[in-house]
């Protein structure tokens, strides 16, 4: 399944037909999501019985987590029909103001449902939606998704003001963390996890609101249990993101928790629960990698140009097929350093190679010849595999 392409939605809807009671209730659901870490805006891994050919990128997980999230909680709350699950997901974000699009969004994305829903929600999880700001900006994954998932719930449940349900469980997530930042030293780190959920905000305003602490009389009047438990393990995140949790946090903790309503049973396990997932996936979130301007510029264009390689595959073998010469120049670069002469021939062949697939025209645009190296790199590890990854087999119905 392949999340950047079309059909994807369609995709996940004929494989997660085999899947229909993997969760029975919402608590087994939410223990999963949070291992997964896309409770805490930090997406980890999927559902194990999605299976794919090569790995995903941080937005492609928050894509495949956040349906995933929205299509069980559907089931749960007892709904057995996909279709209308997409439509009730599509009129769900209507509601919120979010399924708006542009005039080239409705030309481009086609009449189905699902189609439009694709493209709703993949700016749903971007926050930055230009190529160069993604480039040169690790912080542009809306952390704060499964606010959605929340808001569904109250939205099956027939909540008849959902916008200001909506602002009321942003306003005290971002307290709530912005409190737990204060309760221990402030470091670099600190701020980018600040600056990773403020970016994320929808319905409110950081300039707009207040953080005085009068958010926790809010906090004493939700009787949301859900909502509440999510709030408490956004704020042991933040107080666990340095790896360390002395006297001061843990006394914060505990404090919120006891605002929340929970024993202390609840607080410890979910103090353990962030406490592991950091210790699973701290070489993997993103905000907590500390890189030079370089060296973040060539591991995102890296990570683009191999997505490109990915989902051009078959194309791409197509055509390179072709070309015996560039085939055996290719092979020849693994080994060794080409001749300048050698190099002018794979760039020139492989600029008329970029010119008849689309999606690759970002090669052939001015600057387009700095990623040249990266793809001659890639290619030989990435390019044996071409299929169709949201193809839908007909054993898949059965």
């Amino acid at each position: 399944m392949n999340p950047s392409s079309s059909g994807w939605i369609e995709k996940y809807g004929s494989v997660v037909q085999k899947h229909q009671n993997a969760f029975p209730h919402f608590e087994a659901l939410y223990s999963t999501l949070k291992k997964s870490g896309f409770v805490y805006g930090l997406n980890s891994s999927i559902p194990e019985f999605i299976e794919l050919e090569h790995s995903l990128s941080e937005d492609e997980k928050a894509k495949i987590n956040l349906l995933h999230a929205l299509y069980f909680t559907y089931r749960i709350k007892g709904g057995d029909d996909y279709n209308t699950f997409i439509e009730q997901v599509f009129e769900f974000y209507g509601i919120l103001n979010i399924s708006r699009a542009g005039f080239f969004d409705k030309w481009f994305t086609g009449s189905k449902t699902s189609a439009k829903l694709e493209k709703l929600m993949t700016s749903r999880i971007y926050i930055e939606d230009n190529i160069i700001s993604k480039t040169f900006n690790s912080l542009i994954t809306n952390s704060l998704l499964f606010i959605d998932v929340l808001l569904f719930k109250h939205f099956l449940n027939k909540h008849t003001a959902l916008k200001k349900k909506a602002e009321e469980i942003e306003y005290l997530a971002i307290n709530i963390t912005y409190a737990a930042l204060s309760s221990q030293e402030i470091d670099r780190q600190d701020n980018r996890l600040s600056q990773l959920l403020a970016s994320s905000l929808t319905y409110i305003s950081c300039a707009e609101n207040s953080f005085d602490g009068s958010y926790r009389e809010r906090l004493l009047n939700n009787k949301e249990n859900w909502e509440n438990r999510y709030l408490l393990d956004m704020a042991c995140l933040t107080v666990w993101e340095d790896h360390s949790l002395d006297y001061t946090e843990s006394e914060f903790i505990f404090g919120i928790g006891e605002d929340l309503g929970f024993e202390k049973s609840i607080i410890s396990s979910s103090i353990t629960d962030v406490t592991d997932f950091f210790k699973m996936n701290v070489d993997v979130i993103p905000y907590l990698k500390e890189k030079n301007l370089a060296q973040q510029f060539y591991e995102s264009m890296g990570k683009i140009v191999k997505k490109l390689i990915l989902r051009n595959s078959k194309r791409l073998l197509k055509e390179l097929s072709q070309s015996a010469e560039l085939v055996a120049l290719l092979s020849k670069s693994t080994m060794r350093d080409l001749s300048d002469e050698e190099k002018k021939k794979v760039q020139n062949q492989l600029l008329d190679i970029f010119k008849s697939i689309p999606s690759l025209a970002i090669f052939i645009l001015p600057g387009g010849a700095i990623l040249l190296p990266i793809f001659i790199k890639l290619i030989p590890k990435l390019l044996p595999s071409a299929f169709d990854e949201n193809r839908i087999d007909e054993e898949e119905d059965i």
